[in-house]
């Protein structure tokens, strides 16, 4: 038996006997509207091969300019490398050349994404395993000791927990080794569908599709790039909803792709490099990327999303974007690979065309109003411990 079997099958047997705890704990009214935002790739800085690659101010300020936008039930983004202190890469060794993509952000990093907003993140990606087993115990050790949940590795499938009443399942896939793999759908769906037994809304982050600017439209089928096959991840992003998902969010290929509807539920291909300090090609397209604000029920229902642009220099590094250059970008994007999609962009917002089935805009709203307002950071009630499989 791999390890992706074991994970499933460890998986299935925590939440299948929580079955019951998860019906005490659902909520009415089923109108609640919850806030997720969604953002892409974030690496603030790294010490490998040289501090030199560190930010000036040593990361404190990477969120300012945005972080008023990144409040809400749920944050995520997608961590890309290791949060670790010390060690060298089996990718570049001891190269100190400033060429090496390997990416180590110093542990204290952790702390600031946090204090930014962030309360999920997706592990699952080509630089999460820079370091090894290291660099992957160091990165979950950090997280858990600043709380914030995440997911993806062989160690860690799938997380549950509670932020505000609501029990959240997520998982994320890769198709890098010791990763949950993209390219295993009917392994994924099962995942999911343990995921969706235990949860009220189930949110699924996949790191695929090709890379670079000339790769910004989904071609519904699987995507190779430099020799691996990065997935397929259209149907990915069906089958996960079709075994239950109720949010997938994409990441990988650096740049914003489009957004699709697929029953009810809202797929974000691609998200972009968010917050990627010093290596990355900021250039044109990869230099943009989308604060996606998304409603949803707490049936996991899209109701609408509101997005926030943002872009990047190397010199200025990450801010919001008046021009709304991104927003313009995923509009043009989702007209030509999803036309029959029913959404509409307008002043900011990605709006359903028709409303829910039984359920007008105008009830949700007014009883969103009714609500409590949000803390700043949303507190995490953990619900479940994954245990950390053996590594290969």
């Amino acid at each position: 038996m791999n390890l992706s079997h074991l994970a499933i099958c460890v998986l299935a047997a925590l939440l299948f006997c929580g079955a019951a705890e998860s019906e005490a704990l659902a909520l009415t009214p089923e109108t609640r509207t919850l806030k997720i935002v969604a953002v892409g790739d974030i690496m603030i800085g790294t010490a490998f091969p040289s501090e030199s690659l560190l930010p000036p101010d040593d990361g404190r300020n990477s969120f300012a300019r945005v972080a008023s936008h990144l409040r809400g039930d749920i944050v995520f983004g997608n961590l890309e490398g290791a949060l670790l202190d010390h060690g060298q890469s089996g990718k570049c060794g001891a190269s100190s050349s400033g060429r090496c993509f390997a990416f180590r952000m110093p542990e204290r990093y952790g702390q600031i994404i946090r204090d930014a907003g962030f309360n999920l993140l997706s592990i699952a990606n080509n630089h999460a395993n820079d370091f090894g087993p290291a660099g992957r115990a160091a990165t979950t050790a950090t997280l858990d000791r600043v709380g914030i949940q995440y997911a993806g590795q062989v160690e860690k499938p799938a997380a549950l927990f509670m932020v505000n009443g609501v029990r959240y399942g997520f998982a994320a896939f890769a198709p890098n080794r010791d990763m949950m793999n993209i390219n295993k759908i009917p392994e994924a769906q099962a995942l999911v569908r343990r995921l969706a037994q235990q949860a009220d809304v189930v949110i699924v982050s996949f790191h695929g599709g090709a890379e670079g600017s000339s790769h910004t439209h989904v071609p519904r089928r699987s995507e190779l790039f430099l020799g691996e096959n990065r997935g397929n991840v259209y149907e990915f992003a069906h089958r996960m909803i079709d075994a239950g998902a109720d949010l997938v969010l994409g990441h990988g290929p650096h740049v914003t792709r489009a957004v699709e509807l697929y029953q009810d539920r809202l797929i974000a291909y691609s998200l972009g490099n968010f917050n990627t300090y010093g290596m990355f090609n900021l250039s044109g397209a990869l230099g943009l990327a989308p604060i996606l604000s998304i409603e949803v029920d707490r049936t996991g229902r899209f109701l609408e999303a509101q997005v926030i642009s943002t872009r990047q220099t190397k010199e200025a590094g990450l801010m919001l974007d008046p021009q709304q250059q991104v927003f313009r970008e995923m509009a043009r994007l989702t007209q030509s690979d999803f036309p029959e999609t029913p959404l509409r962009f307008a002043n900011g917002r990605i709006q359903r065309l028709e409303p829910l089935a039984g359920q007008e805009r105008s009830q949700i709203r007014e009883a969103q109003e009714q609500q409590p307002v949000q803390p700043q950071h949303a507190p995490i009630q953990r619900q479940t411990t994954f245990p950390r499989l053996p590594q290969r």
